[in-house]
């Protein structure tokens, strides 16, 4: 069966049978996902400013020796240069846990909802809004690029 010219695609159409609420909870758990996405983009960010800042103590301890301050030079470089930024772990051994652990098991149950329920269509709830609030035939409102006719 042929595409309408101006419809979704195909993986974009919720299959047949399944229910509004189905694709609303689908759509609650990829907003939750998309959550997650950003907080381990600043997880990421935290991992690169702390290293960042632990090089830039070099600097600062090279300083306060050349202005004779040793004894805070000593104290930061001994205390808190290479330190752990939580028990145990530098930020990289946060990050490693949180990819390994939550954040792949996030993304393994949704893609199993999504699998399961709906034949691993994505963004099925933003399709359908996208269908309800785009103006049919306008340019700029076109249910997918031509190219996917």
């Amino acid at each position: 069966m042929g595409q309408r010219a101006d419809a979704p695609d195909e993986r974009h159409r919720r299959p047949d049978g399944v229910s509004d609420e189905t694709v609303a909870a689908l759509g609650k758990l990829s907003e939750a996902l998309e959550c997650v996405e950003r907080a381990r983009g600043h997880l990421y960010s935290l991992h690169q400013l702390i290293g960042h800042a632990d090089l830039m103590l070099d600097d600062a301890v090279q300083q306060f020796r050349a202005a004779g301050h040793q004894q805070l030079a000593e104290r930061i470089a001994t205390e808190l240069v290479g330190r752990n930024v939580i028990a145990g772990r530098w930020t990289f051994q946060i990050v490693e846990d949180f990819d390994d652990g939550y954040h792949a098991l996030f993304r393994e149950l949704d893609r199993q909802a999504r699998d399961e329920l709906v034949g691993g269509r994505r963004h099925l709830y933003e399709a359908e809004m996208k269908e309800r609030r785009r103006s049919q035939g306008r340019p700029g409102h076109e249910a997918r690029p031509a190219a996917d006719g």
